[in-house]
């Protein structure tokens, strides 16, 4: 199981469902070059299997739907 170490031992690579239902496969974790925010890096797996970043923090947050909140990704498999 690979996690990224400096950022969250919890933090894993590999498949993740967004809250909305579709799933994508996180490859690492970058930073910006100006500002040191750690992004993840993460590939659609669906359609044109897009490239997308997103800051770590607002990855692993949650989201209200309805009256429950939920992980904004939740973790599938490696």
């Amino acid at each position: 199981m690979k996690s990224h170490k400096n950022i969250n031992e919890k933090f894993l690579l590999g498949k993740y469902e967004h809250y909305k239902g579709n799933q994508y496969e996180v490859i690492g974790v970058a930073k910006h070059s100006e500002t040191l925010e750690e992004l993840v890096v993460y590939r659609a797996l669906y359609g044109e299997h897009g490239l997308w970043v997103r800051p770590l923090k607002m990855f692993l947050e949650t989201v209200e739907v309805g009256d429950k909140k939920i992980p904004r990704f939740k973790f599938v498999e490696n």
